[in-house]
This record gives C-alpha cells, sequence and structure tokens, in this order.
C-alpha cells in the first residue's frame, strides 16, 4: 500500500464553497485534486493499493481508498467534488469514528500529527531541498508514506514534527515539482523499482 499525506491550509472546512472557483474561494483545491487524481488515476484505471489522505486546515482528514473508490474521475471538479461532500459529513465523524461520505471516502476528526500516528508505514518527506532519489533507499520500502504540502511551505509545527517523524527526506528532481508531478514521479519511481525495471 502506498499513502500520501496531503496538507491543506487554505480549504474552508464548511463546504460552502464553490466548484467554479477551486483556486480561489476553495484554498487552491484545484492544486490539492491534481495531486489525488495523479495519486489514483491511470489509463482506463484506478490504483487499487494506494491511500490519500487530505488533511484539512489541521482539523479534518479526508481518507480517499483506493480499494473502494468510486466516481473519481480525472478533472478537478469532480475530485473537489468529492472533498466538498466529505466535508458536509464532518459532522458525522465522531471520536475516532469516521464519516463515510461515499464508497472509499472517509472523513476523520483529526489532524497531521494524529494522521500520521494513523496511517502505517515508513513516512518519506517529498522536499526539494531532500537527498536524490537515486541515492536513497526508497525503492526498497514496502509501504511508504509520502507527505506533501500544498501551495504553502510547511509550518514550523508541521517541520518539526516531520523532522522525527520521516525516514527519509526525498528530491524527485533537480528542480521543484508540483505535487501532483512529485505524486506521478514517485510512483513512477516504485513501479519502475527504482528505474531497474520497464
Amino acid at each position: 500500500m502506498r499513502q500520501f499525506v496531503l496538507l491543506a491550509h487554505d480549504v474552508p472546512v464548511d463546504a460552502d464553497f464553490s466548484l467554479d472557483d477551486l483556486a480561489g474561494g476553495a484554498g487552491r483545491l484545484d492544486a490539492l485534486c491534481r495531486s489525488i487524481t495523479a495519486a489514483f488515476v491511470r489509463s482506463h484505471d484506478i490504483r487499487e493499493d494506494v491511500r490519500v489522505h487530505l488533511v484539512v486546515r489541521d482539523s479534518f482528514a479526508i481518507t480517499f481508498d483506493g480499494r473502494e473508490l468510486r466516481r473519481l474521475n480525472p478533472d478537478e471538479r469532480s475530485t473537489a467534488a468529492l472533498v466538498r461532500n466529505a466535508l458536509e459529513a464532518r459532522e458525522e465523524a465522531i471520536g475516532s469514528l469516521p464519516a463515510e461520505p461515499s464508497p472509499g471516502v472517509e472523513v476523520y476528526r483529526r489532524g497531521f500529527e494524529a494522521t500520521l500516528e494513523a496511517v502505517s508505514g515508513a513516512v518519506v518527506l517529498l522536499h526539494e531541498d531532500g537527498d536524490a532519489v537515486v541515492d536513497t533507499d526508497l525503492a526498497s520500502l514496502s509501504e511508504p508514506v509520502f507527505v506533501l504540502s500544498d501551495h504553502r511551505d510547511f509550518t514550523a509545527e508541521e517541520a518539526a514534527l516531520l523532522e522525527s517523524a520521516a525516514e527519509l527526506r526525498v528530491r524527485l528532481g533537480p528542480d521543484p515539482l508540483h505535487a501532483d508531478h512529485a505524486v506521478t514521479i514517485a510512483h513512477h519511481y516504485l513501479d519502475t523499482d527504482g528505474y531497474e525495471r520497464f
């Protein structure tokens, strides 16, 4: 199982945003939706061995599970609709029990730290200042948990948490990448056993 933790610093938690203004009124949800889609979608298929955890304002975590996920299409708007529906159901999440607004989507009352504690696997921070991926043992990890931020840098608290939690700090190329591109490259790197198998 590959997992991705995406931090959404500006996405509203009240779900009354317009699907016609994802870049503005929805706090750059457009970029996050591209990352969610990149994590799952293949040509005419979906990756079933993937989970994505979208942490919204350090208050709620929306988990997408490829084994059960339905109605995920390769466009930002339909993915944003799944996020909005999950946020509309957030009050139904009680304690550690999630709300389940649609197949393969759960929403939890937990922030970034609790999400990291809940996932199992080796935490991998994807960061432009990390070690070059070809100089790491990333390809040998059986259950990596990749952590990426949205259009904002990690906060001081998030960076401190990752300093202790991350097993690897990895750079995927010589230039900084958008998160959705980083997700695609991370998949490709692991799909090819570190560029050894095609």
